[in-house]
């Protein structure tokens, strides 16, 4: 095809028609498009946008450029949940067992983490034998038997959606909610989801910094979402502070095991459980969100679904017996040290991004996408807004590969906590706001 006519225009605003972007992407997946010219088109995506309707045909041809998922006829319905990343969030571990045990299918496929933002596949590697990538076949076959999975995407999955978030990334176009938007959605819908629930963050650590920012977003997604068929709504959740008490790869996937074992931070149990609530709504299986929080609280205190974890993990290769020893360790990094309080008072303010900064340094997070991660290294035991400590009492734990990156990283850590005389009189609520369409 003859795609420049098509960059000019893009360039001018003009209305691209369906068939002429799904052309476009199968010539560009099938190599017959330059990269130097996508990069252009994305260029002019990023300035002039696109509509409901092209952002639409991106979406459907993103998907269709590679293998959809294929599921048998069952009862169950196909759920998932996608969020837009921050510091701690792990909330997608104890969830798919959750909603397995909730009458689900879980087809949930996942991502890497770039630059403070932790991925859920990397916090799987952690765990002893765990096989992230799985072909298609057994991802179909797992969810039928098991009820979930959490892997990766397969090669001849979303192609398109690779090479273009690689030029996205070299070309300074990855803020661009069209982009965005396409690129979430176009993966999810690969897995022939009946519903939906999407965690759009804002705040300091968050993709999106602003409320604002993050409702346009969550609104852009919800209506491509429900326009391409399926059921679909969002949750914005503060990301100011991080989720939990843990963050780093290992330290998550302990305390996501202990939210499955009801010993788990308030927080991260919440979101679990709104997360829940309102995919059960969703699908009809609940009338109201009061009604499904209370199944899904009772289904989470059963124990049913810490179960349920054990046998999706050894389905996809974990060592059972080696991840129950690593569970009983206080730490499996190198050196532990304590950021101490420097007085009494109480916290008024816990910087996740300064806390993300800081792990991704000592080598939790990528710079690159060729970083090699040590899955041991993080913080945990970290004190939270609204809370009071004594004065040389624990801010956080640091694991370090050494003594003097973990000397390093407390003297960073202790700027991310400001301890004030009184108790705060504002703490921001976690879920801020529901959008439905």
């Amino acid at each position: 095809m003859n795609f420049l006519p098509l960059i000019e225009s893009k360039r001018e605003g003009k209305i691209l028609a369906p068939e002429q972007i799904q052309e476009f992407i199968r010539e560009f997946t099938a190599g017959k498009i330059p990269d130097y010219q996508m990069s252009a088109m994305l260029m002019a995506v990023y300035f002039r946008g696109l509509d409901t309707a092209e952002t639409t045909a991106l979406t459907l041809a993103m998907r269709d450029s590679g293998d959809v998922l294929k599921f048998p006829h069952d009862a169950r319905p196909l759920v998932d949940k996608h969020s837009t990343g921050g510091i701690g969030d792990k909330v997608s571990l104890p969830l798919a067992p959750l909603l397995a045990c909730l009458g689900f299918r879980v087809p949930m496929i996942s991502g890497r983490g770039l630059g403070i933002t932790g991925g859920t596949l990397d916090k799987l590697d952690s765990i002893p034998g765990f096989q992230t990538l799985l072909p298609a076949a057994q991802i179909v076959a797992q969810v039928q038997q098991v009820g979930c999975v959490i892997c990766g995407q397969t090669d001849k999955m979303v192609p398109a959606d690779k090479k273009i978030y690689a030029l996205r990334d070299a070309s300074g176009t990855v803020p661009s909610i069209p982009l965005i938007t396409a690129s979430i959605l176009s993966k999810k819908l690969a897995e022939s989801l009946d519903a939906l629930i999407l965690d759009v963050k804002s705040g300091g650590a968050a993709f999106m910094q602003t409320k604002a920012d993050a409702r346009k977003l969550a609104k852009a997604m919800v209506a491509l979402g429900n326009e391409c068929g399926t059921n679909t709504r969002a949750i914005l959740t503060d990301m100011n502070t991080p989720l939990g008490r843990a963050a780093g790869n290992w330290l998550e996937v302990k305390e996501s095991v202990e939210c499955l074992e009801n010993k788990g931070p308030a927080d991260l149990r919440e979101l679990v459980i709104d997360s829940a609530a309102h995919l059960l709504v969703q699908t009809k299986k609940s009338k109201t969100l009061a009604a499904a929080r209370k199944l899904a609280e009772a289904c989470l205190n059963s124990g049913e679904p810490r179960r349920k974890w054990d046998e999706m993990i050894a389905a996809q290769g974990a060592d059972l017996k080696a991840f129950s020893q690593k569970l009983t360790l206080n730490s499996t990094a190198k050196v532990l040290a304590e950021v101490k309080s420097p007085k009494a008072g109480f916290v008024s303010k816990c910087n996740a991004r300064v806390i993300g900064e800081v792990i991704r340094d000592i080598g939790g997070g990528r710079l690159t996408k060729e970083s090699a991660i040590n899955f041991d290294v993080g913080v945990d035991q970290i004190a939270k807004p609204g809370e009071r400590v004594e004065k040389s009492g624990t801010l956080c734990r640091i694991h370090a590969a050494d003594a003097a990156q973990a000397n390093a990283a407390a003297i960073r850590l202790k700027t991310a906590f400001e301890i004030s005389p009184k108790h705060p009189t504002k703490i921001l609520p976690l879920v801020v706001e529901i959008i439905l369409r």
